[in-house]
């Protein structure tokens, strides 16, 4: 994923040819990611309870509620700005799968 513009923290955790981990920090409410789009597909584990705000290009906003430790998946082609819209610190880790599926032989 790359990002333009975000004010949240983001930290590589992992990075080699499988897998991406990112942890994205948001130290206050109002903080985004910035507008990007996912070029893999990609895990989410939120850090705590609470939402997340998505906003999408055809200017549509979600309210996405989050569970601390409850992944959730994400298909490629994802494009978005995430920001916080909680009125406390928050974070998620970022899985993001490098290599294509593996098909039966």
């Amino acid at each position: 994923m790359c990002s333009e513009g975000g004010s949240a923290l983001a930290t590589a955790m992992i990075d080699n040819e499988r897998v991406r981990v990112t942890e994205w920090r948001f130290k206050a409410p109002g903080d985004s990611t910035g507008w990007h789009r996912h070029e893999y597909d990609y895990v989410v584990v939120p850090l705590f309870d609470g939402f997340l705000e998505i906003h999408l290009p055809d200017g549509e906003v979600i309210q996405w509620p989050v569970q601390n430790g409850v992944p959730y998946y994400k298909p490629l082609g994802a494009e978005h700005d995430v920001i916080n819209p909680n009125d406390f610190e928050c974070a998620f880790v970022e899985i993001e799968l490098l290599e294509a599926p593996r098909t039966a032989a």
